[in-house]
């Protein structure tokens, strides 16, 4: 009995060993890292030879139900024209610093009592909110995330702690695993710099610099310096030069809006030229704003030396049955039809509409090249 199942044994760890090198087989592993994930590859929307293994398992520190600081002290922590994702839900508003983002890709927390993921993949310019719940098959599930160190098309890949499946960060979807399929709803989000976060949320928190990690230190600098330069591309050991679409350049920002029936680009060239585009989707009336201020944190080095980039936000135009276009005068934001001033994240500040705000109209932020490898049939603003 004891040799039968000595036998027994032997073969499921041969068989255990095999699918093991089986799925290394697939996925694109260079350097050889330890695959360290026990995901059902069986059930995969996508081939796993588009997963590129980058670094092992755990190398990104996650950061978990964070502590936040206030104004006084967030702004003698941060560079004022920092950028954050800002994040507003039932009144309580919290800001991601995109640098602070950088060493960590995610966190998981919450916000207004709403489980979110609040995600940056540097090297696509990606910045998505996700909520953390989810309904699949008739299970609900409340997720936590972790950096898988895969990635594919450039674009982080990560997993839920609670099935292990693989994540496309950029779109929120399922690709390997018991989940596969899935898709994770997005939270609404805006990208501002420090000082407009502040100015339209002054009583928000933002991330505190005093995480206890090995990389708190780091926080401030770019570990990709000049890696959004005009004329360059994304790195080509991470993404087949072959494939990048000519539609816009690789490294143009864009802000993305999902219809009913695709999605629509805005690049950020054609933003800050215009400064306001009022503009109508899928029969909705939007608005986009523009204000200059926000830095790259994919620049210099130190990135209070960096270049300016400006912010983007996105707005439905109706407001208590009426709907408003808008225009730039002097660097301020004003209605056509009130005359009333506005702020870049859609507070009314003077005239009769004040202490009005715009509804948010989700959109994300990523680089072009990014955005239309997964999405190229994306409408192109003014294109």
């Amino acid at each position: 009995m004891i040799h039968n199942r000595y036998l027994f044994l032997l073969a499921f760890l041969s068989i255990c060993a095999f699918s093991v090198d089986k799925v290394q087989g697939q996925l694109h592993n260079p350097k050889s890292i330890e695959f360290d994930w026990s995901t059902d590859t069986n059930n995969s929307t996508v081939p796993l030879s588009e997963f590129e293994v980058v670094l092992a398992r755990n190398s990104f520190p996650v950061l978990d139900y964070p502590e936040f600081v206030g104004e006084e002290e967030g702004l003698k922590d941060f560079f004022i024209h920092e950028p954050v994702i800002a994040v507003n839900i039932n009144g309580e508003a919290k800001a991601y610093p995109l640098n602070m983002l950088t060493m960590h890709e995610m966190s998981n927390d919450s916000c207004g009592g709403v489980p979110i993921l609040p995600t940056f993949c540097p090297l696509c310019n990606s910045s998505v909110v996700f909520d953390r719940r989810l309904k699949h098959d008739g299970k609900e599930y409340l997720l936590d995330f972790e950096v898988s160190g895969m990635l594919r098309h450039s674009d982080m890949v990560m997993v839920d702690k609670q099935t292990e499946t693989w994540w496309q960060q950029l779109m929120g979807e399922g690709l390997v695993g018991e989940l596969a399929g899935a898709e994770l709803d997005i939270v609404s989000s805006m990208i501002l710099s420090v000082e407009e976060f502040f100015s339209h949320y002054p009583h928000g928190k933002i991330l505190s610099h005093h995480t206890g990690q090995a990389v708190e230190s780091m926080y401030g600098h770019n570990p990709y310096v000049h890696y959004d330069s005009a004329g360059h591309k994304p790195y080509e050991r991470y993404f087949n030069h072959e494939d990048l679409s000519d539609k816009l350049e690789p490294m143009e920002r864009i802000v993305s809006v999902r219809g009913n029936e695709g999605y629509r680009i805005y690049a950020f060239s054609d933003i800050s030229d215009s400064v306001v585009i009022n503009d109508e989707y899928d029969g909705k009336k939007i608005v986009i704003l523009y204000e200059e201020g926000a830095v790259s944190v994919l620049d210099e080095e130190d990135i209070t030396k960096s270049k300016t980039i400006g912010t983007a936000t996105v707005f439905f135009t109706r407001l208590d049955g009426q709907y408003l276009t808008f225009k730039s005068v002097d660097g301020k934001f004003f209605d056509n039809e009130t005359g009333s001033r506005w702020d870049i994240g859609g507070l009314c500040l003077e005239g009769p509409l004040k202490g009005k705000e715009l509804i948010p109209q989700t959109h994300t932020n990523h680089f072009a090249f990014a955005w239309l490898s997964f999405n190229p049939d994306s409408e192109i603003y003014g294109h």
